[in-house]
């Protein structure tokens, strides 16, 4: 065996430890690894609850399930939309969001002008954490529970059961509607206070603590994002520090129609006459007079955007890169992105009745192009967005 054989097959171990070696060094110089945060009962059973696939009518669909935590609490797969129901061959309609950073969403609201801003889902449906976290627990393609009372009776004899007891009382199960309220406490309980769910600890988060320098192609996305000519993606996803101190969200909860286009994957859209036309068709039916909100989803985050395997409420998009190029081509370019009639015209917004096209947004950069003009950014500024948007994926470390 010659030395570099050698010096091959010990090196892991060698690297290790000097590992060790440099973590003993730390040790002694007072250095302690950091404290992990003690939650409260109910946060503490939220945390169980969110991992347990009882939960689901299927017994195999826990909230981590589509909100991995080793997928910034988003999605772990590309699917579209995930699957749910009593035997999880239920495709759902709209793509699953992240989770994270979902704590600072405000309610649901109309300014004066009657626009609209908050709310959770694509549409905003939802005021709360707490509401946010009812929704699948009911949902016939989600956790597919029949009743409150389905699921509170297969509770009340699961594993956390006296758990369950010691936060709400003993005569919780009494009463289905209550306990189940209850589970959705817990469960935002979790997400407020577990810092996972708000880490603020990306690369970008550093360099605004004046810990980390951006690299060259960063700086120029950084200039591009901000940029009202050419990216101006600050003008929906807000990247000002808030008036406390908070990091940006990269997000202003507004709405938007951006003419995604429609995905033939999923199951609702095998019939060509239906549509999901976001705002205006919210369940309560509260915007059904709001023609102008047709096709209008939720402006979601930009944090941890870069590991998203599926864009846009409906999945269509399926990498970042694809994503970025929709926005800047989708007037100028739009056969890449649209299917062709077969008299030869473009379809283009063909997820959204002729009718509605008017409201989509064409008036704002980097929308506002003409057929076939040059898009407001080039190859080579698109790739220096993408590494900017990069510095938003939590977890970093120097």
């Amino acid at each position: 065996m010659n030395w570099r054989t050698a010096f091959a097959q010990k090196a892991p171990l060698w690297g290790l430890v000097a590992a060790l070696a440099v973590l003993s060094l730390a040790i002694g110089l007072g250095w302690k690894a950091p404290a992990k945060p003690t939650l409260s009962a109910q946060a503490s059973l939220g945390q169980l609850l969110f991992h347990d696939p009882s939960l689901s009518a299927s017994g195999q669909l826990s909230c981590a399930g589509c909100h991995d935590p080793l997928h910034a609490h988003g999605p772990a797969n590309d699917l579209p939309t995930q699957m749910g129901g009593p035997r999880l061959d239920q495709m759902g309609q709209r793509s699953t969001p992240s989770l994270r950073y979902l704590s600072f969403t405000p309610a649901f609201a109309l300014d004066a002008q009657g626009k609209p801003s908050g709310g959770f889902f694509w549409d905003g449906r939802a005021n709360s954490l707490h509401a946010q976290a009812m929704g699948p627990l009911l949902h016939p393609k989600e956790m597919a529970n029949g009743s409150a009372a389905e699921l509170v009776q297969r509770l009340s004899k699961g594993p956390h059961a006296r758990r369950f007891e010691a936060v709400f009382g003993a005569q919780v199960w009494q009463q289905p509607q209550a306990a189940l309220e209850a589970v959705a406490l817990a469960l935002a309980q979790y997400q407020i206070e577990d810092p996972q769910f708000h880490p603020f600890d990306s690369l970008f988060d550093s360099h605004l603590r004046g810990q980390a320098p951006l690299s060259p192609a960063q700086a120029r996305g950084w200039a591009l994002f901000k940029d009202p000519q050419k990216g101006n993606c600050a003008a929906c996803h807000n990247a000002d520090t808030a008036p406390d101190g908070r990091h940006p969200l990269f997000t202003d909860h507004s709405y938007d129609n951006l003419g995604v286009p429609r995905n033939p994957q999923l199951a609702h859209n095998r019939d060509p006459s239906t549509f999901d036309l976001g705002l205006c068709q919210r369940p309560d039916g509260s915007l059904r007079q709001r023609n102008d909100l047709c096709g209008a989803f939720k402006v979601p985050t930009l944090r941890n955007v870069a590991i998203k395997k599926v864009f846009f409420h409906n999945g269509q998009i399926k990498s970042l890169s694809e994503a970025l190029h929709f926005y800047v081509e989708r007037d100028t370019h739009p056969q890449r992105w649209y299917p062709t009639r077969p008299q030869g015209q473009v379809a283009v917004y063909n997820d959204l009745p002729a009718r509605w096209h008017r409201h989509v947004n064409q008036n704002e950069a980097p929308y506002d192009r003409a057929l076939g003009a040059a898009p407001a950014l080039n190859e080579a500024e698109i790739q220096d967005l993408a590494a900017f948007l990069h510095t938003l994926t939590d977890g970093y470390r120097p």
